[in-house]
């Protein structure tokens, strides 16, 4: 791969220019796609979409926008560390200081995509609409015959491995309907980068080892657009190299950041948070010459006390993931400057935290926040609760569609559960099921129209459209 092509600043959508001169704008088109996330309402609806307290009303809590706007800012600190290793060792003539400049503009627009496609109340609401096509799409019917009869595999799983991934490719392209149906119109190396999995629902292989292959990165509906993605960056089905430190960017973020509110909320104390720390380390072998985050979190301690602060516990916690963090960010930054040739052939298999001084933290810290955090009684009781939002919006929403925009009439409520549907949604529906060639086709769309709904939805938007739909005014 090169970075002439995995840079291609080149849109889907081609606009023809104001006669009349030059233009005064003088951006990249790198940081017009940045001013064209910004401003648009699916980055906004992030505010109120769950990070890992769904509903919560605590200012300090995370939701899905400022997580990604952190991801943002680690994705383009690591752009910018790797980017001036590489120029200042040598190790590619092709990038320049001009790359450099590029690199950092698109990460830190793939941190605040990121999760762009997420449904509702986390990682859980991807879980929650894959177990319920697993369960019922088999007793849907459409004119007399099971859907799952009627649709190709990759379609049924498609659904059946429901991806936020994926969503977020469809989001920023097609949902997003402002001016015409290529949605936000980003360029076409940013596209890429969001991409983590480059495979489609029929090709994911969760044993393979590699980690391109673990979860699907686009829906047959964007087949097309995704091999198109594909041939203009020359990616050609590889990873984009960015992708990999998008993804670390994210990793450092949530790991992090998922500690810090577990203590906040009371799920874990600073005396458990050090002994788990000790035991991870232990169980780690780790070299605590190169990385030692107990000593770490003892040297802020003992900071706060010296300080005098009035809760040295919350004090040395927060301290202790900044520099956590910064470890971490030099950690990516060795492995991707020392496996830049496997990434670059789109051959190298693992995450970037692989074999280096961070990996056994980022995973201990993930597995701590796990267990004192996503364990906890009151997440449970959420995801409860938003199992049952989810499976209520679901079981009416999606046999609602079926027959939609056929030569059947729908019933009195099917008609009302079908206006309720974004007019956006339903627009970016009739728009791409004119170019159907088959029936088939179009009740796949149908389908996607539901999913689309219900996942662009905020929390408490599906929350409060449960109520309503129950008569719980």
């Amino acid at each position: 791969m090169e970075w002439n092509k995995l840079l291609s600043p080149k849109r889907v959508g081609v606009y023809t220019k104001n006669s009349g001169g030059r233009s005064g704008d003088l951006r990249s088109e790198f940081e017009k796609d940045y001013h064209r996330i910004i401003g648009s309402s699916s980055f906004r609806r992030l505010q109120d979409k769950t990070q890992v307290f769904a509903l919560d009303k605590s200012d300090f809590i995370r939701t899905r926008l400022t997580h990604s706007l952190e991801v943002s800012s680690f994705a383009k600190s690591l752009g910018q560390n790797i980017a001036q290793y590489l120029i200042e060792n040598k190790k590619d003539p092709e990038f320049t200081v001009q790359t450099k400049s590029d690199i950092c503009d698109i990460l830190q627009c793939a941190g605040l995509i990121h999760d762009i496609g997420n449904p509702p109340f986390g990682h859980f609401g991807e879980e929650a609409i894959r177990d319920w096509f697993g369960r019922k799409m088999r007793t849907l019917k459409f004119k007399g015959r099971p859907v799952t009869e009627l649709l190709s595999d990759q379609m049924l799983q498609d659904f059946y491995h429901f991806e936020g991934n994926a969503q977020a490719l469809r989001q920023v392209c097609k949902l997003h309907f402002l001016v015409n149906e290529n949605g936000m119109n980003l360029t076409y190396a940013l596209l890429n980068t969001i991409i983590k999995y480059p495979v489609s629902s029929l090709n994911i292989q969760t044993k393979s080892g590699n980690i391109k292959d673990k979860k699907m990165g686009y829906f047959y509906a964007e087949q097309d657009l995704y091999d198109k993605i594909s041939q203009e960056t020359g990616t050609q089905g590889k990873r984009h190299p960015l992708t990999y430190i998008l993804e670390a960017a994210d990793d450092i973020a949530y790991c992090t950041a998922d500690i810090e509110d577990a203590f906040k909320k009371g799920f874990i104390s600073y005396e458990k948070l050090r002994e788990e720390l000790v035991d991870a380390q232990r169980l780690a072998k780790a070299d605590t010459t190169k990385l030692d985050p107990v000593g770490m979190l003892d040297h802020q301690f003992d900071n706060a006390l010296a300080r005098k602060v009035e809760n040295p516990q919350l004090y040395a916690v927060q301290n202790f993931l900044v520099r956590i963090q910064s470890a971490l960010i030099f950690c990516a930054t060795y492995g991707f400057t020392s496996n830049y040739s496997q990434i670059m052939d789109g051959t190298y298999p693992y995450d970037i935290f692989h074999h280096t001084y961070g990996e056994w933290v980022r995973k201990a810290l993930g597995d701590i926040a796990y267990r004192h955090a996503f364990m906890s009684a009151q997440i449970l009781q959420m995801e409860v609760a938003a199992g049952n939002i989810l499976e209520f919006l679901l079981d009416r929403f999606v046999p609602a569609v079926l027959y939609y925009d056929t030569d059947l009439e729908l019933n009195m409520m099917e008609k009302k559960l079908v206006r309720l549907i974004s007019e956006n949604y339903r627009q970016t529906y009739h728009l791409y099921a004119r170019k159907c060639r088959t029936e088939e086709e179009k009740l796949y769309l149908r389908l996607l129209l539901a999913t689309d709904f219900i996942s662009g939805m905020t929390d408490s938007y599906a929350k409060d459209l449960y109520q309503r739909l129950n008569g719980i005014i």
